[in-house]
């Protein structure tokens, strides 16, 4: 991901790209990060996973304002101490959640009121770049943290059930999500697939919207005068992570808030490591 956000970065206007930071020779030519956290205002947390508290932490205790990739972190301890260190430091804590800047998502978003069943799917090939941490983290934590902004409640209970087919943790899961003010959302993620999905569909009373985040296209059908209404749109074009990477700028530059802060970001984390904890304890029970 680091190449794809340093490409958005050196785009941007009154934007400095001092450098890119990699272990491999032949991606960067600085292998440490410490040594540029002198020459820099701000960061992108593109390591792997079980990295991220790691080096958001040493960027932050540098005065550095950070965007770190999703999840936060691989725990809420480390995520906790993230927080209270940029909060400490007065310095901005993003969390790359990138499908919040999805054009699709946003439309969807604006016309949903009072949504009461979320249902999506995420489905991916398996590759090995995110294979350190389980689907759920890697995958589904996309739309639980969705689901979450959309519904706008409290998580009340969470079920979930998966199973291991490439690696030796999680490679397919589905959750269901209980929300205090009576919606639900079911989700589903696999990194096993043969084909690419990233369907998100909203239900509430008298409208049900269905969001192709791939593809960028929705499809709302609605009661009108006794009968069905049916309209699509197409939203295509956009770019999800240069508008991450601007809004981070503004917030950085001009205090602008951000869609997804730290809280935000342990938020999802949390949803997500129960859904894994939920997975591996009905995966106990059939061995």
């Amino acid at each position: 991901m680091g190449r794809y956000h340093a490409d958005k970065f050196a785009r941007l206007p009154g934007v400095e790209l001092v450098a890119v930071v990699d272990p491999d020779p032949a991606r960067a030519t600085i292998s440490d990060f410490r040594t540029v956290l002198d020459r820099i205002d701000a960061a992108v947390v593109a390591v792997p996973t079980d990295r991220h508290h790691e080096v958001a932490r040493a960027c932050l205790e540098k005065g550095v304002h950070v965007l770190v990739e999703k999840p936060i972190a691989t725990t809420i301890e480390e995520a906790d101490a993230l927080i209270a260190l940029a909060r400490e430091k007065g310095l901005l804590l993003q969390v790359g959640h990138v499908e919040r800047y999805n054009k699709a998502f946003q439309a969807l978003t604006a016309r949903m009121d009072r949504p009461m069943f979320i249902e999506a799917e995420r489905l991916a090939e398996f590759k090995q770049r995110g294979a350190e941490v389980n689907v759920v983290l890697d995958l589904m934590i996309h739309d639980l943290d969705l689901a979450v902004a959309l519904a706008r409640s409290e998580v009340q209970a969470v079920s979930a059930c998966g199973f291991r087919v490439l690696t030796r943790d999680i490679d397919i899961a589905n959750a269901r999500i209980e929300f205090a003010n009576g919606c639900v959302a079911d989700l589903s993620a696999s990194r096993v697939s043969q084909t690419v999905v990233r369907k998100f569909r909203v239900f509430e009373p008298g409208l049900y919207a269905s969001a192709d985040l791939q593809a960028g296209s929705l499809r709302y059908v609605r009661q009108s005068d006794g009968g069905i209404e049916q309209a699509e749109e197409r939203h295509e074009g956009g770019d999800a992570l240069a508008a991450q990477a601007e809004s981070f700028v503004l917030a950085v530059s001009r205090k602008h808030p951000v869609q997804v802060d730290g809280a935000e970001g342990r938020r999802a984390l949390k949803l997500a490591l129960d859904v894994g904890r939920l997975v591996r304890e009905r995966l106990r029970h059939f061995e």
